[in-house]
C-alpha cells in the first residue's frame, strides 16, 4: 500500500486524515449542515439502503436522523488505509459505526467499515462518495 506520508507533504496528509474526524465532529454537535458541508455540492452518500446526492439531500436526511434515529448518538471512524490515487484525488477506509449512548465502541451490529474518497476543491479536501457496509454480516 502506497505510504501517503511520503508521497504527499506532511500538511496535505493531515488534511486528508483529518476528514473522518471533521465528520464525528459534526456528528457530535448534530450539525446536518456542518456534515452535509464536508461533501462535494453534488457529493454521494450511501448506507444500507440509502442513496443520497447532494449537499440538500445530505443535510435534510442527517437533520432528520439527528431527530429521530441517531438522537444522542455519536459515530467513530478510524483510518486504516489511505491511499493517494491522483493529484487531489484520495481514497480512506475507516473502521468504526455508531455509538450508543455511553459506548466507547460500536456494538457489533453497528460497526462497519467504510470508503471516503475525497477530492480537494480549492485548499480543502472534500468527501465526493462515501459508502459503509456493515464489518459482520447479518
Amino acid at each position: 500500500m502506497l505510504d501517503i506520508d511520503a508521497v504527499l507533504a506532511d500538511e496535505t496528509a493531515a488534511a486528508i486524515r483529518a476528514v473522518p474526524g471533521r465528520i464525528v465532529q459534526a456528528w457530535a454537535d448534530n450539525d446536518a449542515a456542518a456534515f452535509a458541508a464536508m461533501f462535494t455540492s453534488d457529493g454521494t452518500l450511501i448506507l444500507p439502503g440509502i442513496f443520497l446526492q447532494g449537499r440538500e439531500e445530505i443535510q435534510g436526511f442527517m437533520t432528520q436522523a439527528y431527530a429521530g434515529p441517531y438522537k444522542g448518538t455519536n459515530v467513530t471512524g478510524n483510518p486504516i488505509a489511505v491511499k493517494h490515487l491522483s493529484e487531489g484525488v484520495a481514497l480512506i477506509i475507516t473502521q468504526g459505526g455508531v455509538l450508543a449512548p455511553g459506548e466507547t465502541e460500536p456494538a457489533p451490529e453497528r460497526a462497519i467499515r467504510a470508503t471516503w474518497t475525497l477530492a480537494k476543491q480549492g485548499r480543502d479536501w472534500l468527501i465526493t462518495a462515501y459508502q459503509n457496509t456493515p464489518l459482520q454480516a447479518s
